[in-house]
């Protein structure tokens, strides 16, 4: 009997298999000291499995439903239709409906009881499949519970529970379903609460949701609920809604909807007492459970029942610090244009590689900027500093420092030194007048990273073992320095000062809005633009040859390049695409993650464009295209000269026009170059640390050598060091990055848990405009082509592309494009920065737009005002 049926107290945290998500927490909430539970027990998936094992007819369709593509959505509300028949139809076994009978007994035949349905996966820490399978209420008489015990089963197969499975990697064949049979309660009010608020993500502000009746009708959306907010003991905001419905439960069984009296519709469903003994419940459950919960409580006769609770699985989690001060914490994703998770070998060499203080939190990083925002002085340069990136990330750090209640100012606030007053700043100075008289500081700079690299190369091929992780700490050092060399930074800053100036000028002295974005077209020595443009010359090598082309359309594998020279032109061919690969092979779609798949080692990606090229372009586009831009660039500089020289004091004015042009032109390619160099050395490192993956696979310490990507540099040191692994590091870390990648980032989280997105402060657009930060200049009409992965780009000439980010990888698709939109970036992100080389009207940190953007759709970019309308 105990196979089929289980009570509640017997229930334990090993038996999810058994009873389910949701059976295991009313199990364990069972054993809280002090939480009424209502009494009940669990069918097992035992009795589901029983009651089906021999029934060929629903295996076969089993079988069926794993080979429908998830996107056929016909099919699969056929083939469950047909499942649910086959399990309504089929008998209980005799056992197992005695067991029931048995311990309904117990509890009394007579009263009447909720049949819930309870899958082995639900309620999960990463999965909720929240209102997947089927409750009936108030259901009375040994027959009807196990009509709906068998309805229940019947609920794991609902069209919205196998899509659900599709979507999370569920395998229909390895979810069973339990069945939870509990006493009920005529509540006169119910609701659900969060020990987190479902808005804002705070751990530290408690939400309640409260309607009368059964909470049926709220699930259900019948009724608006009061929500009331509770914070350290104390409510904190109260919203008291209308309630002119409530569903309460019937004598003879089943429920109904009854009106609630005007004078009664109005009243709070809780008294404030109660608020505060319910959240002092909720925080209870939760520091058992020790997570976030979703619980779901009644009231009836002054006592609040808990009937379930269940992880929070929508939030994202807090990055760790080690005190209990208030922390603000900001997405290096959003910065760096790559908001996808990273795994651990990838963190690693980030946080090696920065001095910032960074945290970690569902694989990906976040810097600590509390300590910028406590002094005033620090605050407006960092905040002034992450808006350039990201104005969103702006307005949502203002938030939190217009509360003034959160982050304490500094004590020293007066001791900070006033800018331009310190040595400092005058070296800094000096060091500005001297790049900007000496532009061949740039070329110099790439020579001297173009050497660096290549000494790296021949030196790193002679390590091997711990004697190559020490050489790589090193070397990052050099990588580090480089990063942050004076020089550099002045050329970058240069620029873009320079910038800054022109566009600020020119709006006052001749109206002319964003002028630096005409003349930051065609800038040499931009090793991202180039790398656009150069594909379009691979393609110009392969044009000539049909079958080629042909071999390429239909090429699966990544031995493509060796079988090319078989056709006439294949050594050309071969030669353009490896002479393109070792100058820009290292990059990838989110590279400044170590372990992403590079273009040398995935070639193949790169077929789809230079197909496009040979497709969108005529011979010898890319000169055309440079030359284009650099004449437009050109015009409007003479353009704006002669019409300053026509000021009062116009041969000054431009004069010192010209001056910052010339910067503008000098310097601001090289802003690429960093990151560029940057990620040439962590292939090398990659290619390095391969190889010792391989020695690892040999002796049998791993099972593949991307195994190595879950596990940070200084473990990864340590098993190479060792030859010992314990494998379940690699599994669980394996599984964590799979439900890190369901997780959308925010732009700003708080170690209260509370995410902020910021927001755009504009008026006087058109009342539909989708808005976002204009970053360079002109307005275009066309088709969106929304692509979420740079691998499925199939563009034609003129089409607008909309995304989630763009980082340099994303580049080669810009030749194609007449303009660009995307979720995450900001005026000196790479996608900003490229658009305005290439002269594409731009938009970016448009929230949302590869969803409010439908595919195919013809759309407006504005980007003069930054904004979009759809057509």
């Amino acid at each position: 009997m105990k196979r089929y049926v289980l009570e509640f107290r017997e229930i334990d945290k090993t038996q999810l298999l058994f009873v389910g998500g949701k059976g295991l927490n009313l199990g364990e909430l069972s054993k809280i000291r002090g939480i009424q539970v209502p009494e009940g027990f669990c069918i097992t998936t035992e009795s589901y499995q029983k009651a089906l094992e021999q029934n060929e007819a629903f295996h076969a369709l089993l079988n069926q439903l794993t080979l429908v593509n998830g996107e056929d959505r016909d099919q699969i509300s056929e083939i469950s239709r047909k499942i649910r028949e086959i399990i309504m139809e089929a008998e209980i076994p005799s056992d197992v409906a005695g067991a029931v009978a048995h311990y309904l007994s117990q509890l009394g035949d007579e009263h009447a009881y909720a049949v819930r349905s309870s899958a082995t996966a639900e309620d999960l820490p990463h999965a909720s499949f929240a209102g997947q399978q089927d409750t009936y209420l108030n259901i009375i008489g040994i027959d009807a519970i196990l009509w709906h015990i068998s309805k229940c089963w019947a609920s794991l197969f609902t069209d919205r529970a196998v899509i659900y499975r599709m979507q999370n990697g569920f395998d229909h064949r390895q979810v069973y379903i339990s069945v939870i049979v509990q006493r009920m309660v005529f509540p006169q009010a119910s609701g659900i609460l969060f020990t987190a608020d479902p808005m804002t993500s705070n751990r530290k502000l408690l939400s309640i949701d409260a309607s009368f009746g059964l909470g049926e009708a709220l699930v259900s959306g019948l009724v608006s609920a009061d929500c009331y907010k509770v914070r350290g003991g104390e409510i904190v905001d109260k919203r008291i809604e209308t309630k002119k419905l409530a569903i309460y439960g019937r004598k003879e069984g089943g429920t109904e909807t009854q009106q609630i009296d005007s004078d009664q519709q109005k009243i709070q469903t809780l008294t404030d007492q109660q608020i505060l003994q319910l959240a002092r419940i909720g925080r209870q459950i939760e520091a058992y459970f020790g997570c976030p919960q979703d619980i779901e409580w009644c009231l009836a006769d002054d006592t609040f029942y808990i009937v379930q609770s269940r992880p929070i699985t929508t939030l994202y989690p807090i990055p760790e610090a080690n005190d209990e001060e208030n922390h603000v914490y900001v997405s290096v994703g959003h910065q760096q244009m790559m908001t996808d998770p990273m795994k651990p070998l990838g963190l690693s060499f980030w946080l090696l590689t920065t001095p910032a203080p960074m945290r970690k939190a569902g694989g990906r990083l976040f810097v600590d900027v509390t300590q910028n925002l406590a002094s005033p002085v620090s605050r407006k340069m960092v905040i002034d500093a992450l808006g350039k990136s990201d104005p969103l990330i702006k307005d949502a750090l203002m938030t939190i420092v217009e509360r003034e209640d959160f982050i304490k100012s500094s004590p020293d606030d007066k001791k900070v030194p006033s800018p331009g007053k310190s040595n400092k700043d005058k070296s800094s100075s000096d060091s500005q007048v001297q790049i900007e008289n000496d532009p061949t500081i740039v070329s110099d700079l790439i020579q001297r990273s173009q050497t660096s690299i290549e000494q790296l190369k021949q030196n790193i091929q002679t390590k091997s073992g711990s004697d190559l992780f020490d050489f790589i700490l090193e070397d990052i050092q050099q990588l580090t320095k480089m990063l942050s060399d004076p020089q550099s930074m002045g050329v970058i800053m240069a620029a873009q000062d320079a910038s800054s100036w022109i566009n600020e000028k020119m709006n006052e002295w001749l109206g002319e809005k964003n002028a630096a974005d005409t003349l930051s077209q065609s800038v040499p020595n931009n090793i991202t633009s180039e790398m656009g443009l150069a594909l379009l010359d691979v393609a110009d090598v392969i044009r000539p040859y049909p079958e080629i082309i042909a071999y390429l359309q239909d090429v699966k594998d990544d031995n493509f390049l060796e079988k090319i020279v078989k056709f006439e032109g294949g050594q050309e061919a071969q030669d353009a695409i490896t002479a393109y690969l070792n100058k820009y092979g290292m990059r990838c779609a989110g590279e400044i993650d170590i372990t992403r798949t590079r273009w040398s080692e995935k070639p193949i990606t790169l077929v789809p464009m230079i197909l496009g090229n040979i497709k969108n372009f005529e011979p010898n586009a890319s000169h055309r295209k440079f030359e284009q831009g650099r004449r437009v660039a050109l015009e409007k500089e003479q353009e704006l000269l002669d019409r300053l020289k026509q000021l009062p004091d116009g041969e000054q004015k431009a004069k010192e026009t010209k001056r910052m042009i010339d910067l503008i032109r000098n310097f601001s390619g090289f802003r690429e170059y960093p990151k560029y160099s940057m990620v040439n050395r962590y292939f090398i490192y990659k290619q390095a640390l391969l190889k010792e993956a391989e020695q690892l696979v040999q002796v049998g310490v791993i099972h593949e050598k991307e195994d190595i990507y879950y596990l940070t540099f200084e473990e990864l040191h340590e098993v190479v060091r060792t030859n010992k692994l314990d494998y379940q590091i690699i599994n669980k870390r394996k599984d964590e990055y799979k439900y890190y990648e369901k997780l959308t980032p925010p732009r700003v989280i708080t170690s209260d848990g509370e995410t902020l997105s910021g927001k755009y402060k504009r008026e006087s657009l058109p009342a539909e405009a989708i808005i976002g930060l204009p970053v360079s200049s002109g307005v275009i009409e066309g088709r969106a082509r929304v692509i979420l992965n740079m691998e499925d780009a199939n563009l034609e000439d003129g089409d607008i592309l909309v995304t989630a980010y763009t980082d340099p990888s994303w580049t080669p698709l810009f030749v194609s494009i007449k303009g660009l939109v995307t979720e995450v970036g900001g005026l000196m992100t790479h996608g900003a920065v490229i658009a305005r080389e290439y002269g594409l009207p731009a938009v970016v940190g448009v929230e949302n737009a590869t969803k409010l953007i439908k595919d195919g759709q013809r759309i407006r970019v504005n980007g003069e005002d930054g904004y979009i309308e759809l057509q």
